[in-house]
């Protein structure tokens, strides 16, 4: 229940933010509304700038202006994968939450979800893992940090965000048809669009391989009943694993919350040789701590906030939907 707790607030902050940013758009599109100002935090919604920013900073030190939240809840995500696996896609991700409330809501329905065969599934599942090098390949090899300031100072990056609200509001047939068909599958399928399509998902996946916490199984203690495997969203055989260390894992505590013998699963962190238990309720407090932390500290020193002029808006929103990929 803490978990579904943490995962609505996460969701209705993810609303308040969209509906704030759509205010803020709507201002110079449509005379005389109020003016609003822009929630940083829409960047969240920019992963690929994210990456893209990153690199940039890597090579030069320098935090492109534009989007430098972009930047900031990039480092924020992958860190908090980093040092606690995938909590971010079992805890905080709005787009987790609400595909969990499909397979949920088709459970309830039709009394059961169904399961994709074993090799189709790991076919269907390395398809986020190529998009991943995708963009990598892309991005991190192919795409120089002179073309980056280009690209930055474009203004199609300018309006990236807008643009990807629109995606939304101003629905193309194709996007509409993806979405319906992506989300009906979540109906009968778990978390369709974390396990086979997420990019992002996947590189958080790989970073959460090297998280110091993980979930360990204590055999002396299991009685084998399985519980864990049965309520495992991500589809793996908890009871079958020492420490569960595959990266579909996204540390929602699910096999340890449904656990009947105390101690058989536990939420351990390594300490040199050896893991230690802690409890499982400081998990989320952790998790959320880490995450603002670093997005507080970008707001400290002047980082969160984009330094596009109003004027700039005034000229780029009213057109943003005819401007083109440079």
């Amino acid at each position: 229940m803490l978990r579904y707790g943490v995962q609505a607030a996460f969701l209705l902050l993810t609303v308040f933010i969209g509906y704030r940013f759509y205010q803020f758009v709507l201002h110079f599109e449509a005379p005389g509304h109020p003016f609003v100002g822009r929630p940083p935090s829409v960047d969240a919604f920019l992963p690929i700038a994210g990456f893209m920013s990153f690199k940039y900073f890597l090579f030069t030190g320098i935090i492109e202006p534009m989007h430098p939240a972009a930047l900031v809840m990039f480092v924020a995500i992958t860190g908090v994968s980093l040092l606690l696996k995938k909590g971010f896609c079992g805890w905080i991700c709005p787009i987790g939450t609400i595909s969990q409330y499909l397979w949920m809501a088709g459970e309830r329905v039709f009394g059961r979800n169904f399961r994709v065969e074993k090799y189709t599934d790991i076919a269907l599942r390395s398809a986020k893992y190529m998009l991943m090098a995708l963009f990598i390949l892309l991005i991190g090899f192919a795409m120089a940090p002179n073309m980056m300031v280009l690209f930055f100072l474009s203004d199609y990056y300018k309006a990236a965000d807008v643009k990807t609200m629109k995606f939304f509001t101003e629905m193309s047939s194709a996007a509409m048809w993806f979405l319906v068909v992506t989300g009906g599958l979540s109906l009968i399928y778990k978390n369709v669009w974390c396990r086979y399509l997420c990019p992002y998902g996947a590189l958080l996946g790989l970073f959460s391989k090297v998280s110091p916490v993980k979930i360990q199984r204590d055999d002396s203690r299991c009685k084998h009943c399985r519980a864990c495997t049965a309520h495992c969203p991500c589809l793996l055989d908890v009871e079958k694993s020492s420490v569960v260390s595959s990266p579909e894992c996204f540390s929602c505590l699910t096999c340890v919350s449904h656990c009947p013998e105390a101690g058989a699963l536990a939420v351990t962190v390594r300490a040199g040789k050896v893991r230690r238990p802690f409890s499982p309720f400081l998990y989320p407090a952790i998790l959320i701590i880490v995450f603002y932390l670093v997005i507080g500290a970008a707001m400290i020193g002047g980082k969160w906030h984009s330094q596009i002029p109003y004027e700039e808006y005034q000229r780029i929103i009213p057109v943003s939907q005819q401007l083109g990929h440079p």
